[in-house]
């Protein structure tokens, strides 16, 4: 029995059990591996097709291995129109990669979103779901530099 089972199990029986099992998952991996979703279409009576489209229609969810750090850059207008656009140009030189991608280090993964829900104090982006306000290049620098 995998540490997936245990999680699975205990999400059996509730309401979008396997979504809260998927939501577990993943914050204990930060993502959700093929092997548990195998383990959940089993547990849950479904084809693992269905559970991987569980997996994979929701953003928030991800059935890529990512980084310990998952930095998402909001790209609602009101942060567009605050500079989001040169932010992310900024993360992507300072962490060597592209939207989508993680580092080789496997320390951070870079990912889009819609609107955080702060659009009082743009640009806005979120570290493993914690936000950061009015996010400015050395700001950034900072930020990331805290991520040990």
């Amino acid at each position: 029995m995998s540490n997936y089972t245990d999680i699975i199990a205990s999400c059996q029986g509730k309401k979008g059990g396997i979504i809260e099992a998927f939501h577990a998952i993943q914050e204990q991996y930060n993502y959700i591996p093929e092997e548990a979703l195998k383990e959940a279409a089993k547990h849950f009576g479904i084809p693992e097709a269905q559970a991987y489209g569980v997996a994979t229609f929701y953003s928030y969810l991800s059935v890529e291995k990512r980084g310990r750090y998952i930095i998402r850059m909001c790209e609602s207008a009101p942060c567009h129109v605050a500079g989001a656009d040169e932010l992310l140009k900024e993360m992507e030189s300072i962490l060597g990669i592209k939207v989508g991608e993680t580092t080789a280090d496997g320390k951070f993964t870079l990912e889009l979103t819609e609107c955080i829900g702060q659009c009082q104090a743009t640009p806005v982006i979120t570290i493993n779901s914690e936000p950061h306000f009015d996010v400015n290049k050395a700001k950034l620098a900072e930020i990331l530099a805290s991520c040990k």
